[in-house]
C-alpha cells in the first residue's frame, strides 16, 4: 500500500484499526476501504478472518447502501455475517467522510463469534429451566419443624377466618389440601395440624378418613 496516495483521513485510521485488532485479539479483523476505487477498495487489513488481501473489492452491502443513500448513509452497527468457511461474525461498518461531508471510505470491524455461540449453546443446555405452570415450587427447609410450618401456613394463608370461626367444611378442606401436599407422611404432622386448627388429633384422623374416602370414590367414578 502506497500511504502517500491514501486520503489523510483514511491514513489516520490505520493505527486505530491496529489498536482495535490488538485489543480484541485474533478473533477480530479490522478493514479500511477507500471508496475512490470500489473494485480494489481494501487498502488496509489488521487481522484476517475473511481471507481477503489489500486490493480486494468493497462488499455488496456497502455498495448497496451508498447507491441508495449516498453521503447520507448511516453507520451499520452490530449485524451478523457469515464467512465462506462458515464462521459467524458480528460486524460493523462505519462510513468515513471528508471535510465536505462526502463518504470517502469506511472502517469495518468483524468479530468472530463462532466459539462464543457454541459456548452459549452449551450453557443454555445446562441452564435450561422447566417453567411449566404445573410444577410445584420447591422449598428448601433446614429441619422438619420449619418444613411443617411453611407448608401448613402456606395453605392457611388462603383462609382469612380465625380458626375459632372456621366451619368443619373449612377445616376438612384444609386437611385435604395438606393431604395432597403429602404433609401427613411426616411423623408428628397430625398433632401439629390439630394444634394449628384448634381440634383434637382424633378429629384430624376423622377428617383424613373422610378426605381419603371421597378420594377413593372419585377415582372409582
Amino acid at each position: 500500500m502506497n500511504i502517500e496516495k491514501v486520503h489523510p483521513i483514511l491514513a489516520a485510521l490505520i493505527p486505530v484499526a491496529e489498536g482495535i485488532k490488538e485489543n480484541f485479539g485474533n478473533s477480530c479483523e479490522v478493514v479500511i476501504h477507500d471508496l475512490q476505487k470500489p473494485e480494489t477498495s481494501l487498502i488496509y487489513l489488521a487481522g484476517n478472518l475473511t481471507g481477503r488481501k489489500p486490493g480486494a473489492p468493497i462488499t455488496n452491502l456497502v455498495l448497496e447502501t451508498i447507491k441508495q443513500k449516498g453521503s447520507a448513509a448511516s453507520n451499520i452497527i452490530g449485524y451478523e455475517t457469515t464467512t465462506k468457511e462458515g464462521k459467524t461474525l458480528k460486524s460493523s461498518t462505519i462510513f468515513i467522510k471528508d471535510q465536505l461531508g462526502a463518504i470517502i471510505g469506511c472502517l469495518c470491524i468483524n468479530f468472530d463469534m463462532t466459539s462464543m455461540l457454541t459456548c452459549m449453546e452449551v450453557l443454555e443446555s445446562f441452564t435450561k429451566i422447566n417453567k411449566a405452570d404445573n410444577v410445584t415450587k420447591e422449598e428448601f427447609f433446614r429441619d422438619v419443624n420449619e418444613a411443617m410450618e411453611e407448608i401448613v401456613h402456606g395453605v392457611l394463608k388462603d383462609y382469612h377466618k380465625p380458626k375459632t370461626l372456621m366451619e368443619k367444611e373449612d377445616k376438612v378442606n384444609i386437611v385435604e389440601k395438606l393431604e395432597d401436599k403429602g404433609v401427613f407422611l411426616v411423623k408428628g404432622a397430625v398433632d401439629y395440624v390439630a394444634s394449628i386448627l384448634g381440634v383434637s388429633r382424633y378429629t384430624i384422623y376423622n377428617y383424613l378418613d373422610e378426605v381419603r374416602a371421597n378420594s377413593s370414590i372419585n377415582k372409582i367414578s
